[in-house]
């Protein structure tokens, strides 16, 4: 796990920049990693097919791959294009050698047209290299190849040849069901042999679709090597992909099947609307300039921390946690969206998990002393959520700005620490997705909303985040004698 992951596709090309190696490149600077490149063949292709092949010598692949690893850390590995036997042979040879943290397959075996790409003894080296591979990401024809069977024709019969060949290789699987027939839902799912992690999703119809099997696999290795577990990365990868989606034909590339925009999320906002989560960053940046300078950050951060205060401190996140738990819930009930709906619900069990977690170890049985500090903000969220805007609006500064403060506390962390056990849950990756997630869809219902319920959603944003401020101010300027014990919901 790195800040900046450093990842390799071993891969071929496309000239016209859609799939293959230069897709995985983008794919991978567009989730935040270091991408390279290690060539298996350079294709003469467009949008409407491929022309023809050239296959460099076998040596000049293992020259390739020595160059990489010999000077280079790497934390992933994303393997395409493989094209035959013995150029396999020499990838898993390497593999076995350098043993990579984190390496995605995708087995490239099946044109869109149905047609095989690789002859009978490169599949068997696929099916074996699938052992090395951390994760496997066929499309269900591909899948049908390796586990020799008929393409699956529902979405429980994919499951189960997923299932097989986690269980038979000893590795995990995403399923892919976008060549399940249909206009619905677009379901993949995350398999090994301990369960499914299903992820549904809308059926975007266009004819930008070139490069998508290359563009999830190197994202879901970007990912993980971010920290993201293989659930969480699919849910990441998979709203990115949709946009990616969605967006492809502004590309206006080829004459083909086009590609898809992997730098959709840093694109600029249409004229005349600026992004309203960055402009509510910038504009709160003295209230961000204020936590940080604050007395509680300030010791949390060099250790010298009064514990007594640090334990309140605990005892009011986790009554507010408490809250806030009920508050995402709302938000999942209000979302538009199936994507929304099922994030605001995991970050509602999330909030609950680590409140009750927070009782466990530092508050103990019974309620929790609410001071005036912590009603204050919850009072405030209360009163946002009758509207889904407003609601997720005030909710968005609790990711953002503990996640922008996380990083730097955990930066300060080392063995010694007064507060390890503490500073080491902040900077968390998965948190830090999180919180970028909450800032897209803030920003979507910003951009959906009128005018009038744009500027309440400012008003909601910036009281949240005057209320971070005293949140982290209130340990050292409030005496716990003066708590109100609180136990009923608000």
């Amino acid at each position: 796990m790195t800040a900046i992951p450093r990842v390799l596709s071993i891969a071929g090309t496309d000239p016209t920049g859609g799939a293959g190696l230069q897709a995985d490149l983008k794919s991978i600077g567009a989730l935040g990693g270091y991408g390279m490149g290690v060539v298996t063949a350079l294709v003469a292709q467009n949008t409407c097919g491929v022309r023809a092949v050239h296959v460099p010598p076998v040596s000049f692949l293992a020259e390739q791959l020595d160059a990489v690893s010999d000077d280079v850390t790497i934390d992933a590995v994303k393997l395409g294009m493989l094209h035959s036997a013995p150029l396999i042979e020499v990838i898993a040879a390497w593999l076995a050698r350098v043993r990579p943290p984190v390496v995605v397959l995708d087995p490239v075996m099946v044109a869109t047209s149905g047609d095989r790409l690789l002859d009978a003894e490169a599949e068997d080296a696929v099916r074996r290299l699938c052992n090395l591979a951390d994760l496997v990401t066929p499309n269900l024809p591909e899948l049908a190849v390796l586990v020799e069977q008929e393409p699956a024709s529902t979405w429980a019969d994919a499951i189960d040849q997923a299932r097989f060949l986690a269980s038979s290789s000893d590795t995990t699987v995403l399923l892919k069901g976008g060549h399940l027939t249909g206009d619905g839902a677009c379901p993949d799912a995350i398999v090994t042999t301990d369960g499914v992690h299903e992820v549904l999703g809308r059926r975007v119809t266009t004819t930008n679709t070139h490069g998508t099997g290359c563009s999830l696999s190197s994202a879901m290795a970007t990912l993980a090597a971010s920290g993201l577990s293989w659930s969480s990365a699919l849910d990441r990868a998979k709203e990115w992909l949709t946009g990616a989606l969605e967006n492809g034909a502004a590309l206006d590339v080829g004459h083909g099947h086009g590609p898809v925009d992997h730098f959709h999320e840093l694109r600029s906002q249409p004229a005349g609307f600026d992004s309203w989560t960055e402009s509510r960053w910038a504009a709160t940046a003295p209230i961000r300039a204020a936590v940080d300078a604050c007395a509680f950050v300030v010791t949390l951060g060099d250790g010298t921390l009064d514990r007594d205060q640090f334990h309140w401190y605990l005892a009011q996140d986790a009554y507010y946690l408490g809250e806030y738990s009920h508050l995402l819930a709302r938000a999942s009930t209000l979302a538009p969206t199936r994507e929304e709906q099922v994030f605001w619900a995991r970050g509602a069990a999330a909030a609950l998990e680590e409140e009750a977690a927070l009782h466990r170890s530092h508050v103990g049985d019974g309620p929790v002393a609410a001071s005036a500090t912590t009603l204050a903000y919850v009072g405030h969220l209360h009163a946002t959520s009758g509207e889904y805007a407003e609601l997720v609006a005030a909710l968005l500064p609790c990711y953002w700005l503990y996640a922008d403060v996380g990083e730097r506390l955990r930066a300060l962390d080392h063995e010694g620490h007064a507060f390890h056990d503490w500073l080491g849950t902040y900077g968390d990756p998965a948190f830090a997705q999180a919180a970028r997630q909450a800032t897209a869809i803030v920003e979507r219902a910003a951009q959906e909303a009128p005018a009038a319920v744009r500027q309440r959603m400012v008003d909601a944003f910036d009281r949240s985040m005057a209320h971070e401020l005293a949140f982290f101010e209130a340990p050292l300027n409030q005496a716990p004698t003066a708590e109100k014990v609180l136990t009923a919901h608000h």
